[in-house]
């Protein structure tokens, strides 16, 4: 039994209630005891919790309950630093809100066409989730209006202000009415932080529990490396994905050159590897992200850059083909790993001239050396390995269909698609994501061909699409 408050004790609205026990919600997480009583209130409120604390909810709750579905302006502004947390965090919201009838929620993120987004919003929504550069050129066009705005959300603070987008967070200040509810909330509060605090909410309740938040359980571990042959390193890369990999891998790489080479050679070497770096298009990172998401890539090569925002917590080893220059990407990315109670792994290729590096974030950490793996034997220098779990061989296969969110296309629609005629079972069928323009089926692999027949030759929901496979 947990000694955690439950979320029935707070007044809720019972269709928000009603979700969250529906979604297996009944006990709440330190950031939300701790800090959405005060949000409910109206208050201000400037949280420090860890990116996948449960800080999302504490933040969205509150702005659910005081929603008002009859009234179509937008109530809700939440900025975050990346297109990606920014669609985790409107999904959460639409997640949440799905008793709510009629509440719209819309994403406002660079990288894609403005032109749909307009369209959106001559409709109006309810709640805004959005990055600061995208928000603030539709606030300029005149295409964004928050003349009714009552709660705004500044969500991983940190990396917003890290990124360079204090003077488009300022910026979109000057057309926020007041009073108003600020909400902030960040993994740490640097300088940046504090003074945007000191201007934006100074007499905010202050949440922290980051003191009294579990440190993940994380075994580390480093082995020897030859210095810059990437050929080289990705072989020994490879053999402790072998050895410590597990469903999913994180790879961090240096430089947008090395995740694009490393990726490429580990495809090679027969391991499911998809690479995320700042070159790619935008939608290229999202099919890239859902493909490591549901199963049919099992490592992700990225790079310190392409990888924030990113919250995806069932990592199950972080491996750095070379060490960061910075002690705090360290411990960003083996931060990946081990979150919700679960066990985690991290190990770091190390060449004899990247020798004081090792040394300097041990020190740092001040948590002793870390372990010593050979590829020939797992036991050298007390590296006793516990029983891992094996890397694992994508049995899924990814199908893209030309339609999404905007053509009203929904998971029902696509599942009911494939299993209607009775050549395919459900169980056959893996997660379904559907984006404001297309949406991606992962499929077993041998059962592929049939699913894409299917789709390609009947319609859904009296439309034809066009389908194909992204691996």
């Amino acid at each position: 039994m947990t000694d955690q408050p439950l979320f029935s004790s707070l007044e809720l609205r019972p269709q928000l209630l009603n979700q969250l026990q529906h979604l297996g919600f009944i006990a709440m997480t330190p950031i939300q005891a701790a800090a959405l009583p005060h949000v409910l209130t109206g208050a201000d409120v400037v949280a420090q919790a860890s990116t996948g604390s449960g800080k999302t909810a504490a933040f969205g709750l509150g702005c659910l309950q005081h929603l008002q579905e009859t009234k179509f302006h937008v109530q809700s502004l939440v900025l975050c630093p990346t297109r990606e947390l920014a669609d985790q965090v409107a999904n959460s919201f639409r997640s949440l809100a799905k008793n709510l009838a009629n509440t719209k929620i819309v994403t406002l993120c660079g990288g894609v066409a403005i032109g749909p987004q307009i369209g959106s919003l001559q409709h109006s929504a309810h709640i805004i989730v959005g990055t600061p550069g995208r928000v603030l050129k539709h606030l300029h066009k005149g295409t964004l209006h928050l003349h009714g705005l009552s709660s705004l959300v500044l969500d991983e603070a940190d990396r917003m202000l890290d990124m360079g987008f204090a003077d488009e967070i300022d910026a979109i200040l000057d057309f926020l009415p007041t009073p108003r509810q600020n909400l902030l909330f960040s993994a740490t509060f640097p300088e940046e932080v504090a003074k945007v605090v000191a201007a934006l909410c100074p007499d905010a309740v202050r949440v922290d529990v980051t003191q009294t938040e579990a440190a993940p359980a994380i075994d580390e571990y480093w082995c020897h490396a030859p210095h810059r042959d990437l050929l080289g390193r990705t072989q020994v890369l490879g053999e402790t994905l072998h050895h410590f990999g597990g469903k999913l891998n994180l790879v961090f790489c240096n430089t947008k050159h090395e995740c694009a080479e490393v990726s490429r050679n580990l495809h090679q070497l027969g391991i499911g590897a998809v690479a995320l770096h700042g070159d790619m298009e935008q939608q290229a990172r999202s099919q890239t992200l859902v493909r490591f998401a549901n199963g049919s890539a099992n490592v992700l090569v990225a790079t310190d850059v392409a990888a924030r925002g990113l919250d995806i917590d069932d990592v199950d080893a972080v491996f750095n083909f070379e060490l960061p220059h910075q002690v705090e990407n360290y411990v960003h990315r083996i931060g990946r790993t081990g979150r919700s109670g679960r066990n985690g792994t991290a190990i770091s290729l190390v060449s004899d001239r990247e020798m004081s590096r090792l040394k300097l974030i041990e020190t740092n950490l001040k948590h002793g050396a870390m372990r010593l793996w050979r590829a020939d034997s797992s036991g050298s220098q007390g590296a006793e390995t516990s029983a891992q779990p094996s890397l694992a061989t994508p049995t899924v296969y990814t199908l893209e269909i030309n339609g999404g969110r905007k053509q009203k296309l929904r998971p029902g629609d696509i599942l009911g698609a494939l299993t209607a005629g009775g050549t395919l079972g459900a169980d056959a069928v893996g997660k379904i994501d559907i984006l404001p323009m297309v949406s991606y089926v992962a499929i077993a692999k041998e059962h592929t061909s049939a699913a894409q027949r299917l789709l390609n030759q009947h319609k859904i929901k009296g439309r034809q699409f066009r389908v194909r496979g992204v691996g």
